[in-house]
């Protein structure tokens, strides 16, 4: 694709960046067919291509305005587009650089502005623990929309006290330890029983994303870096092997830290080596099989499985989860149809465009359903809250599965 950036955007990094990625786009158009926006409202400008032309003019020095920020913000960030791409566009990196120029350009209303705010600062604040608390105190007399949001309470069970000369840190996460504490406790018991201690490091919270993906990339720089120095010591004393991620959300955004701190000279080599030490829990299975295998009683039964966006578009990591677990012993099954479609959570997105997610949630959930199975697993905690809210199956992280089979 030919380009001629503006003056504004000639010689930044930002522009030659998108230059770069504009460049190898031949808009063929195979994108749209996997992009889950356009094949709900079927607009150009709502699938990867036609926001590709809006970005284009954007930096050609075309003014934007809210219909070009309201087809940016309806990208799910769901990278199915970079699965399908034959040219290779690193469009999630090109769509970070629309959006943060079409922030900076076009106002958003108050209201926008107060609900983005309470989003990037509520959910990863000390405060959001015992905010979730209370909503599952409460959560029978919340009103329908409300309540979806507020997943029952969950017991975590215990955190393993033995310990191994191996050892990983893990990210406990933002809302992860509030909403569904099982994921991070049962991530732990599986890897003692494997002889591998987890350590989390106090100072590590939310990744990033949820603040840079509402457009705040100033605030989501900010908590990557906080979590580097929280994570740094552990590196510098050669005491883990690797940062396990265990929601694939999360695990996408640290693995890109070298990519976003790259120009910070005090950050960009601590990120870089902390991306490389990033490993999606996943990742673990192979070694984790021959380990854990005496140790399993698996129950019998189909279990349908989501493998969420940024697991298989973002982490490019496939099959590995499907392929484990049935080495363990266990059936899972992926979806007949539209396996690799997002299932409208997105962060976010949910809150922000219900209507999409909801339409993408319930056609999910019928083609799992289709599987008839007695559970549906994940990888991702928002993933696993959102269709949770569409079903009365039951839905987990699949470590959950694992760690419950432990003799």
């Amino acid at each position: 694709m030919q380009t001629h950036l503006s003056p504004e955007f000639q010689g930044t990094p930002e522009g030659a960046e998108a230059e770069a990625i504009l460049r190898k786009c031949v808009h063929c158009g195979f994108c749209t067919a996997t992009c889950p926006t356009y094949q709900i409202l079927g607009d150009e400008l709502d699938g990867p291509r036609g926001r590709i032309y809006l970005m284009k003019e954007v930096l050609e020095g075309v003014q934007p305005t809210e219909k070009t920020q309201l087809h940016l913000d309806r990208c799910l960030t769901c990278r199915n587009c970079e699965s399908t791409c034959p040219s290779g566009v690193d469009y999630g990196r090109l769509v970070d650089i629309g959006r943060g120029i079409v922030e900076r350009k076009v106002p958003r209303s108050g209201a926008s502005r107060a609900l983005r705010r309470a989003l990037g600062d509520g959910l990863s604040s000390p405060a959001f623990g015992p905010a979730m608390k209370l909503g599952q105190l409460v959560r029978g007399m919340l009103p329908g929309p409300l309540r979806e949001k507020v997943p029952a309470r969950q017991h975590a069970g215990g955190w393993p006290t033995r310990t191994h000369a191996r050892k990983v840190l893990m990210l406990a996460g933002c809302v992860q330890p509030s909403m569904m504490p099982n994921i991070n406790t049962a991530t732990a018991r599986v890897l003692d029983a494997a002889g591998i201690q987890t350590l989390v490091a106090a100072q590590a919270g939310c990744c990033g994303a949820v603040k840079f993906h509402l457009n705040d990339q100033d605030g989501g720089r900010a908590q990557m870096r906080r979590n580097i120095d929280a994570w740094w010591p552990y590196v510098l004393r050669g005491e883990v092997e690797a940062i396990v991620m265990n929601a694939s959300g999360c695990g996408v955004t640290v693995r890109e830290y070298g990519h976003h701190l790259q120009h910070d000279p005090a950050y960009a080599e601590k990120a870089q080596r902390i991306s490389e030490l990033t490993r999606d829990l996943s990742e673990l299975l192979p070694e984790l099989v021959p380990l854990l295998k005496d140790k399993v009683r698996p129950r019998p039964g189909v279990y349908a499985y989501h493998p969420p966006c940024t697991l298989q578009h973002g982490q490019k990591l496939k099959g590995g989860v499907e392929k484990g677990m049935a080495a363990l012993g266990f059936e899972l099954r992926v979806a007949l149809n539209e396996s690799h479609l997002c299932c409208g959570s997105a962060g976010t997105y949910s809150v922000l465009h219900p209507q999409i997610a909801q339409t993408l949630r319930d056609r999910k959930l019928g083609h799992l359903a289709a599987l008839k199975p007695q559970a549906i697993l994940s990888a991702n905690v928002g993933c696993i809250a959102h269709l949770q809210s569409g079903t009365d199956t039951p839905v987990r992280h699949w470590v959950e599965l694992l760690d419950a089979a432990l003799a």
